[in-house]
């Protein structure tokens, strides 16, 4: 009885010091995360500069500039629409980004907010992005009401991408980078 009460101890402290050893990574993490404001400049649908700095907005995938959506007799450059609404959303006065960790492109990767809320929930909900990992909620909103890419037939961005091979730049060549593509994180 003694040994097995002596088992159970030893795993519950084995547990308590990995869970805390846990979030002690996590809040070193945090501390790492840089805030981004200032004039943001929209490169596409999911991706700002701001300076010299590559911004991603996390949990979205948006069509590419060039992208067309819709049926064929009725296409629309739904890549562009996503773009202007982003310029849109990015000129709110109190636009702000948090974030840093590096997708494989090197661009840091954050989430935003402004008065409304947070832009990429707008994008996804307005069917000008899709959700990529987040924002399920906000797509199913979209994919109901039919809006925007949910109106028609479309191409997922990154299916878009595949196929026509846009010059995006290198991957990062280190290995978490990889290891995130092999995943299909960002």
């Amino acid at each position: 009885m003694k040994r097995s009460w002596s088992i159970l101890r030893d795993f519950v402290v084995g547990f308590c010091i990995l869970l805390l050893g846990l979030l002690i990574a996590a809040k070193l993490e945090r501390q790492q995360e840089a805030e981004f404001s200032g004039h943001f400049v929209v490169i596409d649908g999911d991706t700002l500069a701001l300076g010299p700095e590559r911004l991603r907005l996390e949990g979205i995938d948006a069509p590419e500039t060039g992208q067309t959506c819709g049926a064929d007799d009725a296409p629309w450059d739904c890549g562009s629409a996503a773009r202007r609404r982003l310029a849109q959303l990015a000129g709110a006065r109190e636009f702000i980004c948090h974030g840093g960790q590096p997708d494989r492109y090197r661009r840091k990767l954050v989430r935003c907010q402004m008065p409304e809320g947070d832009p990429a929930a707008v994008l996804v909900r307005e069917g000008l992005a899709v959700s990529y990992g987040d924002y399920r909620v906000e797509e199913g909103v979209a994919r109901r009401e039919r809006r925007g890419l949910w109106a028609g037939p479309f191409q997922v961005p990154q299916e878009w991408r595949r196929i026509h091979k846009t010059g995006e730049a290198e991957p990062a060549g280190d290995f978490f980078a990889f290891f995130l593509q092999w995943l299909g994180i960002n």
